[in-house]
């Protein structure tokens, strides 16, 4: 359940949550994980065990657990078990994804994390099974026509913009000169939670439901995070491709459009090569399952 992709992302909140001071507390958390590593079970052949957050929606989500149904990335994982001819299990924990190659996959809890950047260094990451992108969410009656992030449109509002933290959106703001203004905003959107020892994140249906409600003129960000919440929306909403590249102050590109794949641990190259096999016999009901989700979807790179 990272800009980054999601994956990406969510490494930099780690790196992040050191930096800000959360080294005792994850010093703990280490050591923990390599306790729990020496007592990890025998994976059963017939099973593909997979990491997965309760926490993360709408990614990842326990059904019922408050109310919505399955996380999409769990329900590709139930499709792509049954093609490989295994019985999916789900490990679930109840912290963010962010920790889940740390705490999980490394450890053999499990041994599959979906919706993984494609290239991702900490694992060995599948033939991705789509390609999405940053998206631009506004309310129909705006009549907020922009598909670009530097479209005057956009230059132009002097409202809220509703981004997750630590994404491209905090680049695109500061890009515009609108970062300041928004600070006092997305902080109030978790009651002025300090991130500092602790992962603090603005959910996608808030980021939605700011803009739905008229809080926010216009959201930014990574297109499965909001497409489910966009299209359940009673408030008709515009969700368009974000099509620039954002370049920071240092010149690196923050690209918008990111591959999504199945990440292994780096030894299991077998487990690798039998879910790309599967990946292109479960293909046409992986992209229902996105198409149901909304999710907008491109052509993969590679």
């Amino acid at each position: 359940m990272t800009h980054s992709g999601p994956t990406t992302r969510r490494l930099l909140l780690a790196s992040l949550l050191l930096s800000l001071g959360a080294v005792p507390a994850m010093a703990q958390s280490l050591a923990a994980t390599a306790q729990t590593a020496a007592a990890a079970p025998v994976a059963d052949p017939g099973v593909l065990r997979v990491c997965a957050s309760e926490v993360e929606a709408p990614f990842s989500l326990k059904e019922g657990k408050t109310g919505e149904k399955l996380g999409f990335e769990n329900r590709i994982a139930e499709v792509l078990a049954t093609a490989m001819g295994r019985t999916v299990q789900f490990v679930w924990t109840s912290k963010p994804a962010i920790y889940q190659v740390r705490d999980q996959l490394d450890p053999k809890l499990c041994d599959v994390v979906m919706g993984v950047d494609t290239g991702d260094e900490r694992m060995l990451t599948s033939k991705p099974y789509y390609r999405t992108s940053y998206v631009l969410v506004t309310r129909a009656d705006r009549n907020i026509t922009a598909t670009d992030w530097q479209d005057p449109q956009v230059k132009a509002l002097g409202g809220h913009f509703a981004i997750r933290f630590y994404s491209p959106g905090e680049t695109m703001l500061k890009r515009l000169g609108k970062y300041e203004d928004n600070a006092a905003y997305l902080y109030g959107l978790v009651n002025f939670k300090s991130p500092r020892n602790q992962y603090v994140q603005i959910p996608g249906d808030r980021i939605v439901s700011e803009v739905a409600n008229g809080e926010a003129d216009i959201a930014f960000a990574f297109a499965p995070e909001v497409a489910r919440y966009v299209k359940a929306s009673q408030v008709p909403l515009r969700m368009s491709l974000a099509g620039t590249s954002i370049t920071r102050f240092d010149g690196t590109v923050v690209p918008l459009h990111y591959d999504q794949s199945v990440g292994v641990r780096r030894d299991d190259a077998a487990l690798l090569a039998e879910i790309d096999a599967a990946l292109v016999k479960a293909r046409p009901q992986i992209d229902e399952i996105l198409v149901e989700e909304g999710i907008p979807l491109l052509k993969p790179n590679s």
